[in-house]
């Protein structure tokens, strides 16, 4: 059970904010129906979402894993049924994000998949366990303007999951939409 209620006051900006995410999502999502309590915080938050949704220079599996491995650390249910249904919905292979949270045995993720989660969860960690050989292995098959967007990506989400989890917000059934039925 959600720690906020879901239904704030119904302005003019929340009900613009509820038919975007309906029409964008098929769903109003359940962070920014807490995060609608305080219009400027959801001001804020609805347009950082948006200037991040046009960051392009990372590969799209390797943020999409590293957002993941980010979510499963701090163990936010929502993020990994949003994560799961977005990333599918942009071509991640689902395989790939079923394993995230047992990527170290899984047999498919290439290395530099594999490091970039490494590097997700030890920035993820209280406190950060990033060491310069992390830094030097992503450096080898990412250029900075890229390892700066991976790294920005895994603190956004740590971001995310951690209000997310302190605010009780619990998985959506993102993740039922997009799994093919037995």
């Amino acid at each position: 059970m959600t720690r906020i209620p879901l239904a704030p006051r119904r302005t003019l900006m929340i009900r613009l904010t509820e038919w975007y995410s309906r029409r964008t999502y098929g769903a109003v999502l359940d962070p920014g129906a807490a995060i609608a309590h305080n219009p400027r915080v959801l001001r804020t938050y609805v347009r950082h979402e948006l200037s991040l949704a046009r960051w392009n220079r990372l590969d799209p599996t390797l943020k999409a894993l590293a957002v993941m491995a980010s979510a499963t650390t701090v163990g936010c249910s929502w993020c990994l049924d949003f994560g799961y249904w977005e990333s599918t919905r942009r071509g991640v292979d689902p395989a790939k994000l079923r394993d995230v949270p047992r990527w170290r045995d899984s047999a498919v993720y290439t290395d530099l998949e594999r490091q970039v989660m490494a590097y997700a969860q030890a920035m993820t960690a209280t406190p950060p366990e990033v060491t310069d050989e992390m830094v030097a292995g992503l450096r080898r098959h990412l250029d900075d303007a890229e390892l700066v967007e991976l790294t920005m990506m895994i603190s956004v989400e740590n971001s995310r999951s951690r209000v997310n989890s302190a605010l009780g917000l619990t998985s959506q059934g993102f993740r039922d939409r997009c799994e093919i039925p037995a």
